[in-house]
């Protein structure tokens, strides 16, 4: 790696304390340099105003096919096809950017192309992921249910056979991309054997509902979604064979709460980037502010925590590449790091003063955008039980 590389990277991550960028390749940090450049030119410079109106930045959205990223580490079908930890580094970066736009892609690529890959017969993947590698065709995943949050194994929506094809009832909420999205992984009950499969709902099926939810405070630039499935009428053809229980539904979003890990250090990073920035040039009471012990006691601390936040992904990344990320070890990760990361932020925002709570200074958007991370994909609670279990043999969920 060269010297430049190697001081970007230090730039990147605040600072480099532990050396984590000499465990990188040059292919990884290619990923990491080009997605790093498109969000200091283009995102991060007009993200503000789209957050504030909660709109959709669709220029942004569009740009991302053309960056090499879309896809995640599948291989072949026009997809990335990156290693596990360039993934981390491009989530990490566009997290630095805008989360909605780092979550858009995670929807996307990581939930829904991820479900096809994983569970998906080959002529499924033929059929949907070229399209949804170049974005002209986008994904969504449905599996919470307005009264299965935590509890997502307990969901009602329902598949019942009919001839050569399912049809599908219930009620699904929190979907991203769910009322834009041209393909739908649908995870619902079989009627007859009570076993949990996943279905792909085409856009313009009769019988699905999808309204904006409205009113968020976190993450404004992605949508998510309430769904409402009247009798919904799939063909067999769309039914992911690969999905036979909710053990694989756990496939795929043992990868996802990794990604969590990963998008809340990108949010520390910005955080921690601003406040120093911030600490160096704004003069009170005649001199720097970082010039103050306390203000230096803060900031080493919110690099202490933002070390440990990188060194967690280093090693999940390394895990995941190697075949052995757990499910128990990314939620450690997913919980570990979303709870550093709203310190961090916390701590940003209030060393800014006022200035803190201006979209111009980005850490309020960064603060609110943590509150969704620390709750999707697992709640920190839910985590912890998890996390528990495997300590101690005893599951504490009931």
């Amino acid at each position: 790696m060269s010297q430049v590389a190697s001081e970007h990277l230090g730039e990147a991550l605040g600072t480099d304390f532990f050396s984590v960028r000499e465990q990188f390749t040059e292919e990884q940090w290619s990923h990491f340099s080009t997605v790093r450049r498109f969000v200091d030119e283009e995102v991060v410079p007009v993200v503000g105003p789209y957050w504030e109106r909660a709109e959709i930045c669709w220029p942004l959205i569009k740009r991302l096919p053309e960056l090499g990223i879309v896809g995640e580490d599948i291989k072949g079908y026009g997809c990335a096809g990156m290693s596990p930890l360039a993934c981390g580094l491009v989530t990490m970066e566009l997290h630095r950017g805008d989360g909605s736009l780092g979550v858009a892609l995670g929807v996307h690529a990581g939930l829904a192309m991820m479900s096809i890959a994983m569970l998906g017969s080959e002529e499924q993947k033929e059929r949907w992921l070229p399209a949804m590698a170049t974005m002209d065709k986008f994904g969504a995943f449905a599996l919470t249910e307005p009264d299965h949050g935590s509890d997502s194994v307990a969901l009602e929506t329902s598949a019942r056979r009919e001839g050569d094809s399912w049809v599908l009832t219930g009620h699904k909420r929190w979907i991203g991309l769910g009322s834009i999205a041209d393909l739908v992984i649908v995870w619902a009950r079989n009627t007859e054997d009570g076993k949990v499969g996943a279905f792909v709902v085409e856009k313009g099926s009769p019988g699905y509902q999808a309204e904006v939810i409205e009113g968020k405070v976190s993450l404004r630039s992605i949508w998510q979604a309430d769904i409402v499935l009247d009798n919904v009428r799939v063909p067999e053809e769309n039914r992911l064979p690969g999905a036979r229980s909710f053990k694989d539904t756990g496939k795929v979003l043992a990868a996802t709460r990794s990604t969590c890990a990963w998008a809340a250090l990108g949010h520390a990073t910005s955080a921690y980037d601003t406040a120093l920035r911030y600490a160096l040039e704004r003069r009170q009471f005649g001199k720097p502010l970082a010039s103050f012990q306390i203000i230096q006691q803060r900031l080493v601390t919110m690099l202490a925590d933002l070390t440990a936040m990188q060194l967690y992904c280093l090693q999940i990344g390394r895990l995941a590449e190697a075949g052995r990320l757990t499910e128990t070890v990314a939620g450690l990760a997913k919980m570990h790091n979303t709870r550093k990361a709203r310190v961090i932020a916390a701590d940003a925002r209030d060393m800014l003063g006022g200035n803190g709570i201006l979209l111009d200074y980005q850490v309020a958007r960064h603060m609110a955008d943590l509150e969704a991370i620390h709750t999707f994909e697992g709640t920190e609670t839910m985590q912890t039980l998890i996390v528990g279990r495997a300590v101690t043999g005893i599951g504490a969920f009931t």
